[in-house]
């Protein structure tokens, strides 16, 4: 049996509660995991060409006030 595997069984285990808890865990997990991504990608240009499009566009009038 995978890791995952034991982690879903275990999951369909937990209490209500336990469940509440561990997705309130799991959801701050993923959004550091996610930052942590998004801070790499940043750091090795992976957006760059993303930005100057956003920028061009920008300066074009292209983009609107929120």
């Amino acid at each position: 049996m995978s890791k995952v595997e034991n982690v879903e069984r275990e999951v369909q285990r937990l209490t209500p509660s336990e469940l509440t808890a561990f997705r309130r865990w799991f959801l701050e997990f993923d959004a550091q995991a996610w930052d942590r991504q998004i801070e790499e990608d940043v750091r090795k240009g992976k957006l760059d060409k993303l930005a100057e499009e956003a920028l061009a566009a920008h300066r074009a009038g292209k983009s609107k006030e929120p």
